[in-house]
């Protein structure tokens, strides 16, 4: 069956004429020239990116969900073809309801009436790896039920088998392919999809992203039902909320658009800054908005984390570009290890003045935030650095958020928005009130090891002279093993002293001896 999938792969890739995209070499240009004479009849006027995004919706759900994740390595692809990748929507065919019942029996050991009072056959959202149901619990609760597709996960491990296959051999075509690095892509594709194959997992993102905004003044997070949810099922609170992306809808029912906007912008900067925990796959499918203009979070398989030297130097980043200060963002590449510590930060300042003075030739509303950082990181590609997955991520939410932000408002001043936001932080984590912070949080430690002190300072003290001990005897040992190779030495060449003497002696005797 797989090697019948790969000819399908085949053919789908010559139906749509992506081999000019494969067979793009000098080499292998002849074969090209075959190929377009033997299928003349084929359609080569429809712009690459788009015979790509068609190739990839026929193949199937899982290839659909590659090009969309394909579309986010705008550091990787050309311009052209991740536009047009980033159309791609996941509307997948629905399962059949009994295969619902069966998949949530057996998760539960029970039949699915006994776990809820009432369940809605027909899904309210289908995906490529899980649909959504509504329904209710025992106790009259309503709630959204997630259920993974039957034989996803055979499903997936064997179409990124293909993948990988296809990519090795793109891989083996030409240098620029390798360049791309095809099975890199495969394989950061594998870690996003099959962190979403455990819906236990899901759970545990969308709970803690709830307890970052436990609040709710700007974000709703849907509650989670833990004892019904397992690795194939996910119960949670039922949202009601109109999509972001129905704007007319939104002002009808009296919400303020613009103040929508900034909050988008505050609430992912939060999530960024604050948290370094975020939804990485804030699409116009997986948002709403409450009727009181707060912001509903949907859809929690992929989220992005960041640590506090990857916030701060972020921080840095934006602020110096602000500020037009190319040799701090320079400097800040260099001291995060974005680039390597030898680059001479020169060379990497009149690269980043090359990319930004252009810019704030332009106002402040019409620069992309998102397109700035995509720049800089291909930049920092070229001074020899590859960008760790976390900020890809980062860049592709910004891109939404950005998208989105604009959508609702026109006019929206993403620096204005931004701009206080980093201020702050900065000013948090730099003198006397982040150094309170930092020793406010220590302080428990502080009071709980303090007790110990004597004893770990005497137990410092007795491996410290214990160290020295040691040191002292393997210094020892090595003078008295140098002594003896020395000894040694000294032997053999006595030995050799001697005989060569009494050989002379010898040959003295022996010349007196012939004399007479």
């Amino acid at each position: 069956m797989r090697i019948f999938r790969l000819f399908y792969i085949i053919f789908i890739t010559l139906r749509f004429s992506l081999d000019e995209l494969i067979l793009n070499h000098s080499k292998l240009k002849p074969l090209q020239s075959v190929i377009g004479i033997l299928l003349f009849w084929r359609n080569t006027k429809t712009p690459r990116g788009a015979r790509l995004r068609l190739a990839l919706e026929t193949l199937g759900p899982i290839f659909v969900k590659f090009g969309q994740m394909l579309s986010t390595r705008r550091d990787l692809i050309p311009a052209d073809i991740a536009d047009e990748l980033a159309k791609l929507q996941d509307q997948v065919p629905p399962f059949s309801f009994a295969e619902v019942e069966a998949i949530i029996t057996q998760a539960f050991n029970e039949p699915l009436a006994q776990r809820f009072s009432q369940f809605d056959e027909t899904p309210v959202a289908s995906a490529s790896v899980a649909q959504v149901h509504f329904a209710h619990l025992p106790h009259g609760e309503p709630v959204a039920v997630k259920v993974l597709r039957p034989n996803i996960e055979k499903t997936i491990a064997h179409d990124l088998l293909l993948m990988d296959t296809v990519a090795l051999l793109l891989q083996s075509i030409s240098s620029e392919f390798r360049r791309l690095k095809p099975r890199e892509i495969v394989a950061e594709f594998a870690r996003h999809t099959e962190s979403e194959l455990d819906l236990t997992l899901e759970a545990a993102n969308c709970s803690l992203l709830g307890r970052n905004f436990t609040d709710k003044s700007t974000l709703i997070v849907p509650d989670v039902h833990w004892d019904w949810c397992r690795k194939e099922v996910m119960v949670m609170q039922r949202m009601h909320g109109t999509q972001i992306s129905q704007r007319d809808q939104l002002i009808a029912k009296g919400i303020d658009i613009s103040k929508l906007a900034r909050d988008g912008v505050e609430i992912f900067f939060t999530q960024v800054f604050r948290d370094g925990f975020f939804h990485a796959d804030m699409h116009p499918g997986n948002i709403q908005v409450a009727d009181d203009g707060k912001y509903i979070a949907l859809d929690f398989g992929i989220m992005g984390s960041l640590n506090d030297v990857d916030k701060y130097y972020l921080a840095r980043n934006f602020l110096a570009f602000f500020n037009r200060d190319y040799r701090d963002v320079a400097q800040a590449h260099i001291d995060s290890g974005w680039v390597p510590a030898d680059t001479k930060r020169e060379e990497l300042e009149t690269a980043v003045r090359a990319i930004c003075e252009p810019i704030f030739n332009k106002p402040l509303k019409d620069i992309s935030f998102a397109r700035t950082l995509l720049s800089l990181f291909q930049m920092a590609r070229r001074f020899g650095v590859i960008i760790q997955p976390q900020l890809i991520m980062l860049q592709k939410t910004l891109l939404n958020i950005e998208g989105l932000g604009r959508e609702l408002d026109p006019n929206l001043d993403l620096w204005k928005s931004a701009q206080p936001f980093l201020t702050r932080w900065m000013n948090e984590q730099i003198g006397w009130r982040s150094m309170f912070k930092n020793f406010k949080n220590e302080l428990p430690h502080i009071i709980k090891t303090m007790p110990q002190m004597p004893r770990l300072a005497h137990q410092f003290l007795m491996q410290t002279n214990q160290a020295e001990q040691e040191v002292r005897l393997r210094t020892s040992i090595e003078q008295l093993i140098k002594a003896q190779q020395q000894q040694a030495t000294w032997q053999k060449r006595l030995v050799i002293a001697i005989v060569a003497l009494a050989l002379v002696e010898v040959l003295l005797i022996a010349g007196t001896y012939f004399i007479h």
